[in-house]
């Protein structure tokens, strides 16, 4: 019984160190690597800044979805399947922070964050 209780010790830390859930998270990754992914692989661009600011320029094939009006149901209109690859910008970097947290913590599994349209060093359209 003695050598037991080391045993059990061991088997309730491991167990207890498991039990917390995960954070959702999202990575970030550099405009560069967002580039090379719209030209690859099948992506949303999800422009997160407000219709004026969209109106002035955008990445091509950019999708229009402001930050404040993300939640459950206008995400899911602009991304049915939650392991869709989705990147993200705005004008400066903050708001796609914003919005790569909330639409991790809706479920969504490959946001990838690349900051804001203002150093954005490739093409954009009206």
């Amino acid at each position: 019984m003695r050598r037991m209780i080391p045993v059990l010790l061991s088997l309730l830390l491991l167990t207890g160190c498991g039990g917390g859930e995960e954070k959702a998270s999202y990575q970030q990754i550099s405009q560069e690597e967002a580039k090379e992914m719209m030209d690859t692989q099948e992506v949303v661009i999800l422009d997160v800044r407000e219709q004026d600011e969209y109106d002035s320029g955008h990445i091509p094939n950019a999708v229009l979805l402001p930050v404040g009006t993300i939640d459950g149901d206008t995400a899911a209109a602009v991304i049915p399947e939650k392991d869709t690859t989705v990147l993200v910008y705005c004008r400066s970097g903050n708001r796609s922070k914003t919005a790569s947290s909330a639409l991790a913590e809706l479920g969504y599994t490959d946001i990838c964050e690349f900051g804001g349209i203002k150093t954005w060093p490739y093409e954009t359209e009206p």
